[in-house]
């Protein structure tokens, strides 16, 4: 993997759907959720973004770990049981674009080891580490392009 590429953002506050997927490959179900409450009200995807990470994050002891998957929605949309509305306060991150699924974790093991070098402070509040996906249902996994946030300090 070549030497990142990192940009400093300031995300803007965000309003989103937010669905829960669970097990060895929580992120397809998450999606499933997410897509499937877009389609049942009539939600542009093709206007929304869509972000994701880890929850909870998979531990040594199981196979299974969940996955949480945002969309962003305009005011009015409301929940359901299975979709929680979420208000997402600004962030400050470091972000990296990278192309195909399967470098996921090499290439957030490599922003992390550049933030540890960066000298940036830390967040001070929590927020998490986000996966954007840019090219949905576009091409294989492997052209899939995606921006990581690793939050940041101001």
């Amino acid at each position: 993997m070549p030497d990142l590429d990192v940009r400093i953002v300031d995300l803007e506050p965000i309003r989103v759907a937010s669905a829960l997927g669970h097990g060895s490959s929580p992120e397809n179900e998450a999606w499933r959720l997410i897509l499937e409450f877009a389609r049942e009200r009539g939600i542009d995807t093709g206007a929304a973004r869509f972000f994701g990470f880890n929850n909870p994050s998979p531990s040594p002891h199981s196979p299974d770990y969940g996955y949480e998957q945002w969309m962003t929605v305009e005011s009015g949309v409301e929940g359901t049981d299975e979709i929680e509305i979420k208000e997402i306060p600004a962030g400050r991150y470091a972000v990296t674009r990278f192309r195909g699924l399967e470098h996921i974790t090499e290439t957030w093991q490599a922003l992390v080891r550049w933030f540890e070098d960066s000298g940036l402070p830390r967040a001070a509040n929590f927020c998490e580490c986000l996966e954007e996906l840019l090219t949905r249902g576009e091409g294989s996994p492997e052209e899939w392009v995606f921006d990581l946030y690793l939050p940041v300090g101001e």
